[in-house]
């Protein structure tokens, strides 16, 4: 399998057609170390972006040190006041 100057690889349909794959599918790659990739289809349902989500939150969480700040502090200070509600 050859990939392409963009980045891009065609998926063997017998794999396609075993995953469910179609034009406009979301997959993805996993990175398995030292056992290589592995590649899955995505459902695309809240359940599963949730899940994701929560992956990804996992991965981040505590790469942000927000001193003795709370969100709502570091929101003001980074957006500034807002004209809706704190106008005086």
């Amino acid at each position: 399998m050859r990939v392409t100057r963009k980045g891009q690889v065609t998926i063997p349909k017998h794999i396609r057609d075993k995953l469910g794959i179609t034009a406009g599918s979301e997959v993805e790659f996993v990175d398995r170390g030292d056992d290589g990739v592995r590649l899955r289809a995505v459902e695309d349902n809240a359940e599963d972006r949730a899940a994701r989500f929560r992956r990804w939150l996992d991965q981040v969480k505590g790469t942000i040190d927000l001193g003795e700040k709370t969100v709502d502090e570091l929101m003001l200070e980074m957006r500034g006041p807002r004209d809706d509600i704190d106008a005086h």
